[in-house]
């Protein structure tokens, strides 16, 4: 099976989903790094095609133009549909980012291939392949399948898929020369948040907040430990809807799903919908003070405490440990 890897970037940066789907394709291929290709898009980027040689790709396609430069969905589904051309490609693996989530289902419209979104697990069998992925907020986890011999796209949920630096493959870059054509839909401005921090979506450690905060101002106890420990801060929906965070921050259903390395949940309950976005975190640790709150029945550990005695206990260990 021949797989071509979406390798996202954002502002001159590759995105980590880009090394963890080619370390998930790496596998797919059973190691060779022949049937493995990666593809770059922007203006400028070429130079990023280094950073993903020994992830198991051999090339790496690079359509590099100054009309690429911002997100465009015609544009870029356009050279997703050219790179799948000049490679063969029996799949395609990326991110189930708000990038990917937009553009994958565009190419799958466009050349009539099967799609598998959001997966927690990949596997190939020939030129089948077969994804699980959590369902009905992560109550049932399907199993599915891609069969026969046109294109399949996958897209797998950040953080999932560890990268692994194997050694193997060379990124040898080529170049794709793709026509664009005048669209009217253009990219005016971009508004950037004001954090630097890793989005939720890719941040491997996450300390989240509820309603019982309080405020948007009390969230600065999160803050300051987030701080010691390099975490992305996170909110409740019930948090989001009292005015106490934007909704860039909501983790759950309707909000951004997470798989971070470790999930620190203050004052949390567990709503159905907010463990939908969270479950498959590797560590969930969950502070509240109520001892019967669902959140403590996924939780590895548990801290029965007022969370505005317990987090600033931690960030002061947390200090001592770092």
């Amino acid at each position: 099976m021949k797989i071509l890897v979406f390798a996202e970037q954002r502002n001159g940066k590759l995105k980590s989903s880009a090394k963890e789907a080619l370390t998930a394709a790496a596998k797919l291929s059973g190691g060779n790094a022949s049937d493995v290709a990666a593809l770059l898009i922007g203006s400028n980027v070429e130079s990023l095609a280094s950073e993903l040689a020994g992830y198991g790709a051999d090339t790496v396609y690079v359509a590099d133009k100054p009309e690429l430069e911002n997100y465009h969905c015609l544009n870029y589904t356009a050279v997703l549909a050219e790179a799948v051309k000049a490679f063969s490609a029996d799949a395609l693996v990326g991110g189930a980012s708000p990038m990917g989530k937009d553009l994958f289902p565009r190419l799958a419209a466009r050349l009539d291939a099967g799609i598998v979104t959001d997966v927690t697990e990949l596997t190939a069998d020939g030129n089948n392949l077969s994804a699980q992925k959590p369902m009905y907020a992560g109550k049932v986890i399907s199993k599915i399948s891609v069969k026969g011999d046109g294109l399949k796209i996958a897209s797998i949920r950040p953080n999932v898929f560890a990268a692994e630096q194997t050694g193997q493959g060379s990124a040898a870059v080529s170049k794709l020369d793709v026509a664009l054509t005048e669209s009217r839909i253009k990219t005016k401005e971009i508004r950037k948040g004001v954090s630097e921090k890793a989005d939720l979506t890719e941040a491997a450690v996450i300390i989240s907040g509820g309603r019982s905060l309080g405020s948007a101002e009390k969230f600065s106890v999160l803050n300051d430990c987030a701080d010691v420990i390099g975490a992305t801060v996170g909110a409740s929906r019930a948090a989001v809807d009292a005015g106490y965070a934007p909704h860039h921050m909501q983790v759950g259903q309707t909000g951004k799903t997470v798989s971070p390395n470790l999930y620190i949940a203050c004052g949390i309950s567990g709503a159905i919908q907010h463990m939908a976005g969270m479950r498959t975190s590797k560590i969930i640790v969950a502070i509240n003070t109520d001892p019967e709150a669902p959140i403590f029945n996924i939780a590895d550990y548990g801290i029965v405490a007022d969370l505005f005695e317990a987090v600033p206990i931690m960030t002061e260990k947390f200090k001592e440990l770092l």
